[in-house]
């Protein structure tokens, strides 16, 4: 698969969550920050967007704990996006 579709596919399931406020974050780390990422941060990133919502807001607002190190690190990220 082309790495623009591969873009595509992963921009369609950030931005079309059951929650606008996933929605929203998740597209403006899209955006903004998912450029500048590791190949192992991007892979991470990945996995986290396969989740569902109530799975992943709660490693996002810190109110669980991620286990997997790069996970980590892309959460943390993900905490200092601001969306507009």
């Amino acid at each position: 698969m082309e790495e623009r579709e591969k873009l595509n596919r992963l921009r369609w399931r950030c931005t079309r969550r059951a929650m606008l406020e996933m929605d929203l974050l998740l597209g403006e780390f899209l955006d903004r920050i998912f450029p500048t990422l590791t190949p192992v941060q991007a892979d991470a990133f990945v996995t986290l967007a396969d989740m569902e919502d109530l799975e992943l807001w709660p490693l996002i607002n810190g109110s669980s704990q991620c286990a997997d190190v790069a996970q980590a690190e892309v959460l943390a990220l993900l905490r200092t996006v601001r969306v507009k």
